[in-house]
């Protein structure tokens, strides 16, 4: 299988970029990668370019601009090339750390949507971080790509986060949850009181009902279903108090005296197992799920470590067929509401 990667994008391109694809061409026997980029940055950093093809490109999209006008003006761009590379069959896959919308722009209008799906989510995995719990992570989407949608576009997300916990995940009949402010089931606007029937009546699914944003890491569901404003700010707001919650920590062990710092010394396996539990470099990125190949972005910071486990994300995406599935699943279902609408003649 082959990749095709956006070695410029990201706060710490291209080298983290490059090590991680070292790291994971030393771990995956079965995987050749394109790396889209500067030939006068990248090639340095190469050590080793066994099943590392370096294709030069001459224009970069940056962080900052806007990202329709971005993939249009910028043909010979790292993002655009990687993802034309997708679509004309040359790559399997395509991954970035770059500009979020660029990369999102990039899938939508290049490598295009499964026919059947009316808006791709994007997709991220999360940590349950109940303790005891048999369950590793969990499938959360759309996680930021669309503000304002419909009620068929929720529906459409379930069904895609339950064909992603199924074929990537491992998880036999992942149960399936809807994000809202209350577990109750009239809780929530006439959107979500509105899904929340429609989820409750599709027989294929195994829908628990709510989930509130107090316990998104609880492990109630294999699959959080949400529109992505909604999803995007709950899940900063996790993000957040998990950030602060540690500096608290860290900030009463350096001012807390001896007994405090002997304390941490006693806890420190105890920190590090809570670190990697909770750390965005181990789970890989978050993938726009309904386009018609695995598009799969990392955050800006990314690190060798992150780009290294997101290869093996999408190494499952593709050996898992799930992509393959997702299309033969949605053609069917369009082909029955045709079969289902009334003959106008």
């Amino acid at each position: 299988m082959k990749i095709a990667v956006d070695a410029m994008g990201g706060d710490n391109a291209p080298a983290v970029v490059v090590e991680g694809v070292e790291r994971a061409r030393d771990r995956f026997a079965d995987v050749e990668f394109d790396l889209y980029g500067d030939s006068k940055l990248v090639q340095p950093l190469i050590n080793d370019s066994t099943r590392i093809n370096l294709i030069e490109t001459t224009e970069v999209i940056e962080m900052g601009e806007e990202p329709v006008r971005a993939i249009r003006k910028k043909k010979d761009s790292s993002i655009v090339r990687a993802a034309t590379a997708v679509k004309e069959g040359q790559a399997d896959a395509f991954f970035s750390a770059g500009n979020t919308g660029a990369i999102l722009a990039a899938g939508l209008f290049i490598v295009g949507r499964i026919k059947g799906i009316d808006r791709p989510g994007l997709t991220s995995i999360l940590p349950i971080a109940k303790p005891g719990s048999d369950r590793k992570n969990f499938v959360y989407l759309d996680s930021g790509a669309n503000a304002e949608i419909k009620e068929k576009n929720m529906l459409q997300f379930a069904e895609l986060g339950r064909f992603y916990a199924e074929n990537v995940l491992q998880v036999e009949n992942p149960r399936v949850a809807l994000l809202n402010n209350g577990a109750e089931e009239d809780k929530g606007d006439r959107l979500h009181k509105e899904v929340h029937q429609q989820l409750k009546a599709e027989e294929d699914l195994n829908f628990v009902g709510n989930v509130e944003a107090s316990e998104l890491l609880a492990g109630k569901a294999d699959v959080i279903v949400s529109d992505g404003w909604t999803a995007n700010a709950a899940l900063k707001a996790t993000e957040g108090t998990a950030k602060m919650v540690l500096l608290l920590i860290k900030n009463g062990i350096e001012n807390g005296g001896l007994r405090a710092k002997l304390g941490y010394l006693f806890l420190k396996p105890v920190f590090k197992k809570i670190a990697k539990l909770m750390g965005t470099s181990t789970y890989g990125g978050a993938v726009l799920l309904g386009l018609k190949a695995p598009v799969v972005k990392t955050h800006g910071s990314t690190d060798a470590l992150a780009v290294e486990n997101t290869i093996a994300q999408i190494r499952t995406m593709i050996s898992s067929g799930v992509i393959e599935k997702t299309v033969k699943y949605f053609g069917q279902v369009q082909s029955e509401e045709s079969m289902d609408k009334p003959d106008k003649n």
